[in-house]
């Protein structure tokens, strides 16, 4: 499998909202992840959530969407690759890009993310970036991590 290497975000438009929707994580990551086009429904509808395309030599490999909850917390909604794209780096560098791009567009004291407890997978992925786990939306059944800046 080649690697992909350049990696960058960039904002989900009239020109690329197809391509973002087409996206999808493999049957099993299904349960964990809400479909990009409900999210991009979602963020037409709420003017301050906003949604970034995860690209890769310039092909959309993926979707993010991040919501300012408070003056103090941005929280990541929403966080994917497409299943064709994973296990090459691609999530890694896209969030490591997201966050800086949080940190430099917000006055915030903290990153928010959350996930299913079953996926273990994305508890140590999250855990490596610094995420630690403070509290469970009982709501949604998921665990909530937080990222201090």
């Amino acid at each position: 499998m080649e690697q992909l290497s350049t990696i960058s975000l960039q904002p989900v438009t009239k020109q690329n909202y197809e391509a973002i929707c087409d996206l999808d994580v493999s049957k099993i990551q299904q349960d964990f992840v809400a479909c990009n086009m409900w999210s991009l429904v979602e963020s037409h509808y709420n003017d301050h959530y906003q949604t970034r395309g995860i690209y890769a030599n310039e092909e959309p490999v993926g979707f993010f969407m991040w919501v300012p909850e408070s003056k103090n917390m941005v929280s990541i909604w929403r966080f994917m690759v497409d299943e064709k794209f994973q296990n090459r780096g691609i999530g890694r560098k896209a969030l490591k890009l997201a966050i800086d791009e949080i940190k430099h567009s917000y006055s915030i004291e903290f990153i928010e993310i959350c996930y299913d407890p079953k996926n273990v997978t994305a508890k140590s992925f999250y855990a490596s970036f610094g995420f630690v786990e403070y509290g469970f939306d009982e709501e949604e059944g998921e665990v909530l991590a937080k990222l201090v800046l």
